[in-house]
């Protein structure tokens, strides 16, 4: 696969103040089962949120005993997305879908775009009514049109792409960043994985980037690594931990920007977030590879 080399960035620093939308006396959805966990508030419990259950931090607590690093991969994560957003941000793409964005917190997809790009447009899609509801909450502080929120599936493709809430805020004539951070490994071979990203790769128009993370067993133990995986069987998604070889397909014919398929905390730290001097203590455990490619 080939690396397109791009010196665009923006150096500007994606911390801010920012306070999401939330009630105390907030009630979750009558729908919603709160007795399973569910993969996106287990994350959230992982970067320190309060929009998780009992059954959540149960099962979250359980998997970081097995691997201490989940914290710390989680913060890495979310600050790869943001470098990411900056990234398409500043080669001019204006429209993000974000699909299983989990739940709303700092560093959002809309916030980083929208702070390089006041007038980026971004469609969020996740499948849990408690993401939904908080996302639509942020929107009251959001230009009319340029924030969309979809209840939809990834194992459902054409749904997503057929939903006219998509179809109002994106232009798939123009280049589009689509953003597939940590939640591919939440989909298994049998449900056809490789095939939902090619589904969704190839509506997008030239000059259109894919921004993809993805957990892997090449950084853990082999013992943490099947732990892991035995935790999330009791969660609404398995955890299907992917090699290299097997993540890189995903980015099929597109080609990578520079530094390439890499260890999630390397993906260019630098930009306001961790540099490569400033590694936290710990990021060589971090199991994850993180990439952006773009569409020729």
């Amino acid at each position: 696969m080939m690396h397109h080399e791009d010196t665009a960035a923006v150096d500007q620093d994606t911390r801010t103040g920012w306070e999401w939308a939330r009630t105390d006396d907030w009630q979750p959805p009558s729908e919603l089962d709160t007795g399973i966990p569910h993969t996106a508030r287990m994350y959230d419990y992982y970067l320190g949120g309060k929009d998780n259950f009992e059954a959540d931090r149960k099962a979250a607590q359980a998997a970081i005993a097995a691997y201490p690093a989940l914290p710390l991969l989680a913060r890495t994560n979310r600050q790869f997305l943001g470098r990411a957003v900056e990234f398409a941000a500043g080669r001019g793409i204006r429209q993000f879908i974000d699909i299983g964005t989990g739940i709303p917190t700092v560093g959002s997809t809309s916030e980083v775009a929208q702070r390089v790009a006041p007038d980026a447009r971004v469609v969020y899609v996740d499948n849990d009514p408690i993401v939904a509801t908080h996302a639509r909450a942020l929107l009251a502080g959001h230009p009319v049109g340029h924030t969309s929120v979809i209840e939809a599936d990834l194992r459902d493709p054409e749904s997503i792409l057929r939903h006219p809430a998509l179809g109002a805020a994106i232009d798939l004539s123009q280049p589009v960043a689509l953003m597939l951070v940590a939640v591919l490994h939440f989909i298994r071979d049998e449900e056809g994985a490789q095939q939902i990203v090619s589904t969704l790769r190839e509506v997008l128009a030239p000059g259109s980037a894919l921004i993809l993370s993805h957990g892997s067993p090449d950084f853990a133990s082999r013992e943490s690594a099947a732990e892991g995986t035995r935790i999330y069987r009791s969660a609404s998604a398995p955890l299907v931990l992917r090699p290299r070889a097997d993540v890189e397909p995903f980015f099929g014919d597109f080609e990578f920007v520079g530094p390439g398929l890499v260890q999630l905390p390397l993906w260019r730290p630098t930009a306001g977030h961790l540099r490569t001097a400033e590694l936290p203590e710990g990021w060589q455990d971090v199991s994850a590879y993180a990439g952006v490619a773009l569409k020729p």
